[in-house]
């Protein structure tokens, strides 16, 4: 896959600094469990997908979720994995390296009683990926990559990296989901021709769907 180097765009004159604000209380939005309530400490580390933004992805995802291994590799409050085992995945991979974080995802999944379907990592999601990706069951997967914003910037060759590994890994008919925002150019995206980009301002969301192995029969 050819490589770009990661665009910085500057904010337009006058844009907010800050991080966008959270929707509060936090969700499920749907399935089985829709609308059961998901804990957040509030924590400025922690960057939730906005709740509409997140009724977007699982809308274009739809039934495809349905049987597939969820990874979330910057799993923050843990609401894109939970909200995928209730729209029908099998289990949940939960990635999320701040320790408290990781204990209050744990807590939800208690709470919504599917914690026997959710495994949850205290640990750096780039050296997940290099070590336990391989152990993850080889059904289809929908991984989840939605870490700092920032992080497209100033760690974009560990991104890029990540992003190629799993492009090469998943199994087939697998979905990946990339949220970034505007300071990062969506040309950079490795295989950029084959990512769906849809924006819902700040946030981008694009998605790859690996094909299914042709049957030569």
């Amino acid at each position: 896959m050819a490589k770009r180097r990661p665009v910085k765009k500057k904010p337009a004159r006058g844009a907010a600094t800050q991080p966008p604000t959270v929707d509060a209380p936090m969700r499920i939005i749907g399935g089985r469990l829709k609308n059961k309530k998901i804990e957040y400490s509030g924590d400025t580390r922690t960057r939730p997908m906005k709740e509409r933004v997140r009724e977007a992805v699982f809308n274009l995802i739809g039934p495809a979720i349905k049987g597939k291994v969820a990874i979330d590799l910057f799993s923050g409050t843990g609401a894109l994995g939970l909200e995928a085992i209730s729209r029908g995945a099998v289990e949940a991979h939960l990635i999320e390296r701040h320790v408290p974080t990781s204990k209050l995802i744990r807590d939800n999944a208690e709470a919504l009683e599917i914690s026997d379907l959710i495994t949850i990592y205290a640990h750096n999601s780039f050296m997940w990926v290099k070590k336990e990706l391989d152990k993850v069951a080889r059904t289809p997967w929908v991984v989840f990559i939605c870490p700092p914003y920032d992080f497209f910037v100033s760690r974009w060759e560990e991104m890029e990296k990540q992003m190629i590994t799993l492009l090469e890994t998943a199994p087939p008919e697998s979905i990946l989901i990339v949220e970034f925002d505007d300071q990062f150019d969506a040309a950079s995206l490795p295989d950029v021709e084959n990512w769906d980009v849809r924006v819902y301002y700040p946030a981008r969301v694009g998605i790859y769907r690996l094909p299914a192995v042709e049957d030569d029969s």
